[in-house]
């Protein structure tokens, strides 16, 4: 709670008061605990102490299902907006895994899209200086 330093007849005392209930304070003095009772009482924070409840977490099982689709492939679609640049593929070309796709401008920021499977393009959507939103898709990847 508070400290102190007390000189009593040349010899110097560290004080530290640890707690106060009623007239009885709990008081450090160099090192040694000690209970005292006081004759007037301190004066008490303003500041309310808060006591919250301990929360209890309720954990549930939650289980994801997850459904497979049986496509031929799947659709590239575009992160961001923005204006394609330059395609490097034409429908019924053969990519492999991490092939460049296209380039697009979103943000200020040139951005390469690869391919994220091997497989043949399908349905290009897009050519260069089309712009596109967000999500729209740009071409199909037939597996």
């Amino acid at each position: 709670m508070k400290k102190f330093k007390f000189s009593i007849k040349g010899h110097d005392y560290e004080v530290e008061i640890l707690e106060c209930e009623d007239k009885i304070a709990k008081v450090d003095v160099n090192g040694t605990v000690y209970e005292v009772e006081m004759h007037q009482e301190m004066k008490q924070s303003k500041t309310p102490k808060l006591v919250r409840q301990e929360v209890e977490i309720k954990r549930q099982d939650h289980k994801i299902k997850k459904t497979i689709t049986k496509t031929a492939g799947f659709e590239v679609k575009c992160p961001l907006p923005g204006n394609i640049m330059q395609v490097f593929v034409k429908n019924g070309d053969i990519v492999k895994l991490g092939d460049k796709l296209l380039l697009y401008e979103a943000m200020k920021m040139e951005n390469t899209i690869l391919a994220e499977k091997d497989g043949t393009i399908k349905n290009l959507k897009v050519q260069s200086g089309s712009s596109v939103l967000q999500g729209e898709t740009l071409m199909e990847i037939e597996a």
